[in-house]
């Protein structure tokens, strides 16, 4: 299982889990979630429910990820297969991405 710390303008909105059966889960943290002055992460992962469930890795964050020959250069780089979605984006969406969300592993 893995998982990482979501972040919204530094601000902790939640927390992705990629689970061994390769199932995908977004939670958001309590504080957030119950926060009306903050908003859902994105568009499809709205705060009316506090947990989203997938079998594949959210669209969302799939998107946050490099495309084509970026992701063959960045795979090659970090020493992750360019298919584990998951591990690029624990990879490189922890500093700068386009956008206020940011993602940070958690070890």
């Amino acid at each position: 299982m893995r998982k990482g710390a979501v972040y919204s303008k530094n601000v902790l909105a939640g927390i992705l889990t990629e689970k061994d059966s390769g199932e995908y889960v977004f939670t958001y943290e309590n504080e957030y979630f119950y926060d009306i002055t903050k908003p859902g992460i994105s568009l499809t992962l709205p705060k009316n429910q506090q947990e989203y469930t997938s079998k594949h890795l959210f669209p969302f964050f799939f998107n946050m990820i490099s495309e084509g020959a970026n992701r063959a250069v960045q795979s090659k780089q970090l020493k992750i297969d360019e298919n584990d979605f998951f591990g690029l984006l624990l990879a490189t969406a922890q500093y700068d991405t386009i956008g206020a969300i940011t993602v940070r592993e958690i070890t």
